[in-house]
């Protein structure tokens, strides 16, 4: 299993992190891709909630060249991962990363104001530490 990037944004669509470990393309303009990847998730949430017949949600998506990965906190952060497409359902590790990454290296440190982009170094190699145990 690849990792591509792990993205987070808050409940506005604002991008708080941004990490790439072996993507396979470079991106020229990264503000455009935040924007259109919140845009692709806002509208994809809401068709998955409008067309499901049991109370759910949207989870992950698979194209030909990569998986997405989603899990949106009750908070209203939204964390995205991508990975080839050898990834099995990785619902648990964005779990941990939110619970016992997020929470602890920054909702417990007085010096993070909530809504700031994230420059954590404890939360970034924690991160790290974490993404290479997968």
């Amino acid at each position: 299993m690849i990792l591509y990037t792990l993205q987070i944004y808050n409940r506005q669509g604002v991008p708080l992190f941004y990490r790439e470990w072996s993507r396979p393309a470079a991106v020229k303009d990264m503000k455009e891709e935040h924007k259109l990847m919140f845009g692709f998730l806002f509208s994809l949430k809401q068709l998955v909630q409008k067309m499901s017949p049991k109370k759910g949600g949207f989870y992950a998506c698979s194209t030909s060249a990569y998986r997405l990965h989603y899990f949106e906190s009750a908070s209203g952060l939204r964390f995205v991962l991508t990975t080839d497409l050898a990834a099995t359902d990785m619902r648990e590790a964005l779990r941990h990363i939110y619970s016992q990454i997020y929470v602890e290296c920054l909702t417990k440190n007085p010096l993070y104001t909530p809504g700031e982009p994230i420059t954590c170094s404890l939360f970034t190699q924690t991160l790290e530490r974490y993404v290479s145990s997968l």
